[in-house]
């Protein structure tokens, strides 16, 4: 099946709230321009440089997602185009982000990431180290960066019990979260599930589900 079947078949079974992320890590801008013309506006990418390339290749009304691991070092190459940034883990990004984003006379949305999985290889914080950051002065201080939800990762596993155990864990401290309204912190979005998994997030209370190889096929 070709990349346009592929979406507009994903697509027609999603609830309407639910935002489709098109995970386009190592794919040519070729295939993301199929997705582009089939009606797809969002973008997932895992490597700044080579996000950041493709952003400068295709139409400027994409937005663009930053879904993997960033190191502080690299946040200044999406700094001046960035739509949203998935994996936050540390005020010290966070810090780094806002920095970056008031050079570039802009507000960058970013989401929490979560630790929920039982994986030691999975990055995030716990629900303690959540509630002092959104807590801290230091965190209020940051004008340029605005929190808009949380997001997590289950475990790489076949047991669905598991997963749904670590979506709802997830859920439960997104509503508990949701509590803190302040100027750079509105909680509405809680991005959770994959190719894999995405239909069992989605019951589980998912707004935004990052798919891949279920639209382009799989990776080498």
């Amino acid at each position: 099946m070709s990349i346009k079947n592929n979406l507009l078949n994903i697509k027609s079974t999603l609830p309407e709230h639910i935002t489709l992320v098109a995970v386009s890590k190592t794919k040519p801008v070729s295939d993301l321009m199929e997705a582009y013309e089939a009606g797809q506006r969002i973008f997932g990418e895992n490597k700044i440089q080579e996000m950041a390339e493709k952003w400068e290749q295709m139409p400027k009304d994409i937005q663009w997602h930053m879904i993997g691991h960033v190191q502080t070092n690299k946040v200044k190459f999406m700094a001046p185009f960035v739509s949203l940034i998935h994996g936050v883990d540390s005020l010290k990004l966070l810090h780094e982000i806002n920095k970056l984003a008031l050079k570039n006379d802009r507000i960058i949305d970013c989401l929490l990431q979560i630790y929920i999985a039982e994986e030691e290889t999975k990055f995030g914080l716990d629900e303690e180290e959540l509630a002092s950051l959104l807590s801290s002065n230091e965190f209020h201080e940051m004008k340029n960066i605005r929190i808009v939800g949380l997001m997590g990762m289950a475990t790489f596993t076949e047991n669905k019990d598991q997963i749904k155990k670590e979506f709802t864990h997830l859920k439960t401290i997104f509503e508990k979260s949701k509590k803190l309204k302040t100027e750079n912190c509105q909680l509405e979005t809680i991005s959770m599930g994959m190719s894999g998994d995405y239909q069992l997030a989605i019951e589980c209370g998912s707004t935004m589900v990052r798919i891949g190889s279920s639209i382009f096929g799989g990776r080498n």
